[in-house]
């Protein structure tokens, strides 16, 4: 058996769109890396999951309109991707929008209705994959670690062992892998804090290519203090929402200077998590945005003993990695395999996460689509 044919779908913490990716596993090795796409939002629906996502759970009012335009733009990306790439799947995996995560409080909200999107796309939804992991006294977070594992050994090899993913989102988070031995926990901000910062200045969505940190310089004492987070210093695994760390320490520096001092901020927590593991790693790849971003590569080189190179340089598809991991933990799902456990989020126990949705027979036609 080569497995199932598994439509995965992630948007990130900065919902700068949809990430879809296809591909067929039996939830212990990948036989297939099938097509993969991101979609972006429409413009009003991200806008209000970033502002719900900003008010770090309070204002609760707005959470059910925003989940439905969450489906709806899921609905039409997922549909769109399957008849462009003329797949019928085994399953979807629908992670949600996520708009807060408090593991002290055993709380994470993913926006969006898989019943609903199984009954649009006619298809059985893999939906609340973090919940289970939850209950089970676990952060609920990160859940791509027994991906990663799976990666390292079908593409990077043992030999390269100890080695750490860095995932670089919103929130940057790390796996570190030496034989059957997995470690992962959240790390601190990534991307989140800095594109915010360059979006309230009205210099675009993110600093591109990180022009404009290359002309700033950053600000050494206020690094030092940010730098005394306690949340920076804990062991893992542990978890944080993308507003569980504040830029109010750049206020009143210029553009250039603040984006310097934050994209330093987040190559220096990185280094700092890096005195946390068990073994310094020989070799980093580095996924999700920050890897395109070559001051904030260069940063790291600089502060980490092994080589930092993005995962595409081992054939491994950075943009669609985490969407690629939601189908994998869905076949693992379908398989009855554990997809987090005590070493990556904490849970008593390893614990299989999500759930299957079936279609309803109910007129989808009566589900509102996106405009």
């Amino acid at each position: 058996m080569t497995g199932w044919s598994i439509v995965g779908t992630i948007s990130g913490t900065s919902a700068d769109g949809i990430d879809l990716a296809e591909i067929e596993t039996d939830g212990q090795t990948v036989s297939r890396f099938g097509p993969a796409t991101t979609t972006g939002y429409r413009s009003d629906t991200r806008r209000m999951v970033l502002e719900a996502a900003g008010r770090k759970g309070e204002n609760r009012d707005t959470w059910p309109e925003i989940a439905e335009e969450v489906t709806a733009d899921h609905a039409a990306a997922i549909g769109d991707f399957l008849q462009e790439h003329h797949l019928t799947p085994d399953a979807i995996v629908f992670h949600g929008q996520t708009v807060w995560h408090d593991p002290k409080k055993g709380e994470t909200v993913q926006l969006g209705d898989p019943q609903v999107l199984a009954s649009v796309l006619g298809l059985p939804v893999i939906g609340d994959v973090r919940l289970a992991d939850m209950e089970a006294g676990g952060e609920g977070a990160p859940l791509v670690p027994i991906y990663h594992q799976a990666l390292a050994r079908t593409l990077v090899g043992t030999d390269r062992e100890p080695l750490c993913f860095l995932n670089i989102g919103g929130v940057s988070n790390l796996t570190f892998i030496s034989g059957d031995h997995l470690l992962a926990f959240d790390i601190g901000p990534g991307n989140a804090l800095l594109d915010d910062w360059i979006r309230v200045h009205g210099a675009g969505d993110y600093d591109a290519g990180g022009v404009i940190s290359a002309k700033g310089r950053s600000d050494e004492q206020r690094l030092i203090e940010a730098l005394k987070h306690p949340f920076l210093s804990e062991t893992g695994p542990k978890s944080l929402d993308r507003y569980s760390f504040s830029a109010d320490f750049v206020e009143g520096m210029s553009l250039e200077d603040g984006a310097a001092t934050l994209l330093t901020f987040t190559a220096e927590a990185i280094a700092k998590a890096e005195t946390l593991l068990p073994q310094k790693p020989g070799l980093w790849l580095v996924c999700g945005g920050g890897r395109r971003n070559p001051v904030l590569m260069q940063a790291l080189r600089v502060r980490l003993a092994g080589d930092v190179v993005s995962a595409d340089d081992y054939g491994i598809d950075g943009d669609a990695l985490e969407a690629q991991a939601m189908a994998f933990l869905g076949a693992r799902l379908k398989a009855g395999l554990p997809t987090t456990f005590p070493e990556t989020t904490g849970a008593r126990s390893p614990v299989t996460g999500g759930k299957m949705f079936l279609p309803n027979a109910w007129d989808k036609n009566e589900v509102k689509r996106p405009k």
